[in-house]
């Protein structure tokens, strides 16, 4: 596929330029690229005593809240905020876009590498709580479920980057159907609690984002969400994933003749 091709060909400025995106985000500040990895470190410890201590929601079953909610946690802002600067990233590098050689396929993926850097960092906070409290992940779950992600968010954002390129409203509305997402996603609340409603509850779980959610959240406390259930859950979220790259490829391709001369 062309934008696979284009991807791999132009891989070293895609790193290069997402590099240079992280660290121009906080230029102007005295400590630089640190306020990037301090924001949500903070917000994630903040949900922690929230949860935790506060509301005492007690969600984790058998497990220690913090091994149980910051994986799930740290996926979802890996998701949630790389899908919002990818889907904008077009219009942050209107620019690009008028230079008739640069390729504006892998624009999108400059903004997931700058989103990365945030990312790693706070699934390396992750794993470090979670070995105080024993809870040691499966490395190679955890590779799956972030390869995962990243597979989607690509899918994801082929489609929403065209749309936001070419109608700016709709940026507001992908910021509140994320923020909805975040409710019904099993991320600071147990899927365990709706299972008096099975329905409800396959509903929730064949969610893309409950499924990241989960595979993250199982790869600390010792269990394969690949395998688990069969693997229907795994099934379906490939299926939607691969839908949605094949359908989004296809509006990008044929939008992007207009990026120009809307930017």
């Amino acid at each position: 596929m062309n934008f696979i091709k284009t991807a791999m060909k132009n891989r070293k400025l895609i790193f290069k330029l997402g590099k240079n995106d992280f660290k121009n985000r906080f230029a102007n500040t005295s400590l630089g690229a640190i306020w990037g990895f301090l924001q949500p470190f903070v917000f994630m410890i903040t949900y922690v005593i929230v949860f935790q201590y506060i509301l005492k929601v007690g969600s984790s079953g058998d497990y220690p809240y913090v091994s149980w909610f910051l994986p799930a946690m740290s996926m979802w802002m890996t998701v949630n905020d790389t899908i919002i600067n990818a889907s904008n990233s077009i219009r942050a590098y209107s620019y690009l876009v008028k230079k008739v050689v640069f390729p504006v396929d892998v624009i999108p993926l400059i903004s997931i590498v700058s989103s990365a850097y945030v990312s790693l960092f706070l699934f390396l906070i992750s794993i470090v709580v979670s070995s105080f409290f024993g809870y040691i992940p499966n490395l190679l779950v955890l590779l799956y479920s972030l390869i995962a992600a990243y597979c989607f968010i690509i899918a994801f954002t082929r489609f929403t980057s065209a749309v936001v390129t070419l109608l700016p409203d709709f940026s507001q509305l992908l910021n509140i159907v994320m923020q909805i997402f975040f409710w019904f996603t099993p991320i600071v609340w147990n899927i365990q609690m709706v299972a008096n409603h099975p329905t409800i509850q396959k509903i929730l779980q064949c969610i893309p984002f409950s499924y990241l959610v989960s595979s993250a959240r199982q790869a600390f406390i010792g269990e394969n969400i690949i395998t688990k259930g069969h693997g229907i859950y795994t099934i379906i979220f490939w299926i939607i994933t691969i839908i949605l790259f094949i359908w989004g490829n296809h509006i990008f391709k044929k939008t992007k003749k207009d990026f120009a001369d809307v930017l």
